[in-house]
């Protein structure tokens, strides 16, 4: 028997690290959770059509810092920051903790997992062919020096009456080298026809830690 792991935990500590670092006792623990799910949904509602990369949280003397990696900051901001102002009240109201929001550029977001996943997402949506959504995708990445990519689909593609899976891939991802930086998520895409899943691996180089 062996098990699918995510590429990311796998590679917890050794060349990732967890999106929530903060740190409680037993006792706290479950009030602790429970407010960083908090702050998770209300972003993932206030952000639906963003293209959104990773979410970072963690916990300081006065409350919460929120650090948010997207591919488009402008969207978040507003034209003079009022759209950040009401997400901030809103995560403040909800939390009951003073939380401060950054919002940062993602350099290259065609090497986001994320990013590229919701792009896809986003043309299915659009009733785009598939086909053509992940190609573009793929040549987009390997032309930003991505060593390996590969995107995975699953669900009634362009309205088939039987569902299936289909996989695009660029090269070889070495999974199992825990030096290998790789980038991976999921996502869906709500069509007509029903839920079409999305899985996309991004291998973008490896990193040797110091001795």
């Amino acid at each position: 028997m062996w098990h699918k792991v995510s590429p990311i935990s796998f590679r917890i500590p050794y060349i990732k690290n967890w999106f929530s670092t903060w740190y409680s006792d037993k006792k706290s623990y479950r009030n602790d959770l429970s407010v960083d799910l908090k702050v998770r949904n209300v972003l993932k509602k206030e952000l639906t059509w963003i293209p959104v990369g990773n979410t970072i949280i963690s916990k300081e003397q006065t409350g919460l810092r929120v650090s948010i990696f997207t591919a488009k900051s402008s969207l978040i901001l507003g034209k003079t920051g009022e759209n950040l102002d009401r997400i901030t009240s809103i995560l403040s109201r909800k939390t009951g903790m003073d939380v401060k929001v950054d919002v940062k550029e993602i350099k290259n977001p065609d090497l986001n997992a994320k990013v590229v996943a919701f792009g896809v997402a986003n043309q299915i949506e659009q009733r785009m062919p598939y086909k053509r959504a992940i190609k573009m995708a793929i040549s987009k990445s390997m032309e930003k020096w991505a060593k390996w990519i590969k995107i995975k689909v699953w669900g009634r593609l362009n309205g088939s009456e039987i569902a299936r899976k289909e996989t695009f891939k660029e090269g070889n991802i070495p999974t199992q080298t825990i030096r290998s930086d790789i980038d991976y998520t999921t996502m869906r895409a709500e069509t007509v026809y029903g839920t079409i899943g999305l899985k996309v691996w991004i291998y973008k180089w490896d990193v040797y830690k110091k001795k």
